[in-house]
């Protein structure tokens, strides 16, 4: 499972001294831990690994966020430290599909459900966003709807 993964590499972290990753480690613990209290269930449990999925997503799309603030504020150091913590939460995640792939299975979407005009946009994006669920992001789902309507 993911959650004894990421607490696996957070005594490998411990063991090579390595504090950034262990800062950002234990603040995935946190959150998982969060979640589960969100749950309202014992802290013993562990996530489903899609449970903890979302969960990094979450943090990984707040570290996005956090570094566009960042540059726009001319802040390089605070951009740095995000972007370190972004790449080790990245590790833990899924790769993501790239454009070209969202558009083929666009395309094909797009002629199940008969979309023509921007009238289906909503409909398209639905069938497409659950197809795609945790394999691409919603923002390169976006650009690739809006391209092909």
């Amino acid at each position: 499972m993911l959650q004894k993964q990421i607490k696996e590499s957070i005594k490998e972290a411990m063991l090579a001294r390595d504090s950034a990753k262990l800062i950002t480690l234990r603040g995935l613990v946190n959150a998982i831990t969060n979640e589960l209290m969100t749950q309202k269930r014992p802290l013993s449990d562990e996530l489903s690994d899609e449970d903890v999925l979302k969960v990094l997503q979450r943090l990984a799309k707040q570290r996005r966020e956090a570094i566009e603030q960042f540059a726009k504020g001319n802040r390089p150091e605070l951009v740095a430290s995000e972007t370190a913590e972004l790449k080790i939460i990245e590790a833990y995640l899924p790769q993501m599909m790239s454009k070209d792939e969202i558009r083929k299975i666009a395309e094909a979407k797009k002629v199940e459900l008969g979309v023509t005009d921007k009238a289906g946009v909503g409909k398209f994006m639905a069938a497409l966003m659950k197809d795609l669920k945790g394999k691409a992001s919603g923002t390169d789902v976006k650009e690739v709807v809006e391209s092909l309507l």
